[in-house]
């Protein structure tokens, strides 16, 4: 691909974040605008909150979904065949940045949109299996010991960016996942205080502020 060929990607990749999927499932399935209820953040927690696991389910799994195809598709179009190449490319940087923008501020939806743990779960795993999977053992290891699934997010988007450095050492790309990091975190920012004044709700808790 020639270099303003590749640029594209990165535009492309933001529409693709964009596709905000707690709304597309939940009119699919005749359930209120997860912009209505609840925290109103349109993700899969707050789609759990209606008492229907399967929408919540299926709006985490095409939340990262579309994290993990933005990535692949740039990987293979970059002409990235062994899917290690690209991790210095900087559009492929630009990609990543631009899908997980893409879910927080989705031109689809009126820019109002979720707080990107699925999506950066997606990305991750699509930048490496093994940095996927290592970042989602530790929120599946916070959510299941202290019961915050915030929490459990908060230490995930901090442990992502230092498992990568363990990986692949000092690059670009980890630059790209620190930015994610702190948006996650900035988009956590009320549940934070939540969990310092002690009233952030656990998983399974039946009320639910956050």
């Amino acid at each position: 691909m020639t270099l303003t060929l590749d640029f594209l990607l990165i535009p492309i990749a933001y529409l693709i974040g964009s596709i905000s999927f707690a709304v597309v499932v939940s009119k699919c399935m005749n359930l209120p605008d997860p912009h209505s209820y609840g925290s109103g953040n349109p993700g899969a927690t707050n789609v759990l909150r209606t008492g229907n696991k399967l929408a919540a389910a299926l709006t985490f799994l095409g939340d990262a979904l579309k994290g993990y195809f933005a990535v692949m598709l740039a990987r293979v179009l970059l002409g990235d065949q062994s899917l290690t190449s690209t991790l210095g490319s900087w559009v492929l940087c630009g990609v990543v940045v631009a899908v997980f923008l893409g879910h927080l501020f989705p031109i689809f939806h009126g820019f109002r949109g979720g707080k990107g743990v699925a999506t950066a779960c997606g990305i991750l795993f699509g930048v490496n299996v093994i940095l996927g999977a290592a970042t989602l053992s530790t929120w599946i290891i916070v959510a299941v010991f202290l019961r915050y699934s915030s929490l459990a997010a908060l230490a995930a988007a901090v442990f992502g960016p230092i498992y990568f450095v363990f990986l692949f050492g000092f690059q670009p790309m980890g630059i790209a996942l620190l930015l994610v990091c702190i948006l996650l975190i900035w988009r956590h920012r009320s549940n934070i205080r939540n969990l310092l004044n002690g009233t952030e709700s656990r998983i399974g808790s039946k009320k639910s502020k956050s």
